[in-house]
């Protein structure tokens, strides 16, 4: 498989250092890509236009507040989770790096048409332009963490717990459109959540559970075999949490 070639296109943090080195400990990434995080402002100012400022200032209070406390009471299940399920979370190294403003510019398009790979695994990243998915003939695949079509966008985990939907509660590896999470659906898994966990550390179970079926996904699309499924339920996209929001369902449902 030598003559086959794996690029990733992704937001810096946790879960793109462990499918990365996942990844590339069985197949080799010849090159990752790594956007630059979009500026605070023009995000909010695009939410609130999509949203309304109450509920986005919700979220805010919701990232600020409640986020920054689970993030510290939650350093040793984090530290447990990535023991027990063998992940790791070294840093990509620098030589396989290539840094650009996002995902979008020209420049990406350029350097997709110089490298010429056969698989483009996607994490974390802005909506990826028309222009990008045209600019080879590739196979775009994103591990998504929640169940589609029922839990698209974001924390799809944690609302199908809010939503007592623990079977619908996991992860989604799928071909990448221009939609949000609606490409076709290769492989999904559900996760299963202890009492110690909560919303930031679902991700990482996500993430240990999305491992094997990615790794399936590539071996297929480098083969030209991939498995598709079909899979029926109602669309719905998912945003983060208002800290009301968060508040009630943790009382009123214990869902953490």
């Amino acid at each position: 498989m030598t003559n086959k070639k794996i690029v990733m296109l992704a937001a810096e943090g946790d879960s793109t250092n462990i499918i990365y080195n996942a990844i590339d400990a069985e197949f080799s990434i010849d090159t990752v890509i790594i956007e630059k995080k979009e500026s605070k402002k023009i995000f909010i100012k695009r939410r609130i236009k999509k949203l309304g400022i109450i509920t986005v200032g919700g979220q805010i209070l919701f990232q600020l507040i409640i986020v920054k406390l689970l993030n510290i009471f939650s350093e040793k299940r984090i530290k447990n989770i990535l023991s027990e399920n063998q992940l790791n979370i070294s840093k990509i190294p620098s030589s396989k790096i290539v840094h650009v403003n996002s995902i979008n510019d020209n420049a990406v398009a350029e350097t997709l048409r110089n490298i010429q790979p056969d698989v483009i695994i996607i994490n974390g990243t802005r909506i990826i332009s028309k222009k990008i998915l045209s600019a080879i003939p590739s196979v775009f695949i994103n591990g998504h963490t929640g169940i589609t079509p029922m839990y698209r966008g974001v924390h799809g985990g944690y609302w199908a717990l809010v939503n007592n939907d623990r079977k619908h509660c996991g992860v989604t590896v799928h071909l990448v459109d221009e939609g949000i999470d609606t490409g076709t659906i290769l492989y999904q898994e559900t996760i299963q959540v202890a009492k110690k966990d909560n919303f930031v550390t679902y991700p990482y179970l996500q993430t240990a559970k999305m491992l094997s079926i990615l790794s399936m996904a590539v071996e297929n699309a480098l083969f030209g075999n991939l498995n598709k499924v079909s899979v029926t339920g109602d669309s719905k996209i998912w945003y983060h949490p208002t800290i009301w929001q968060y508040l009630f369902y943790r009382i009123s449902k214990n869902v953490k």
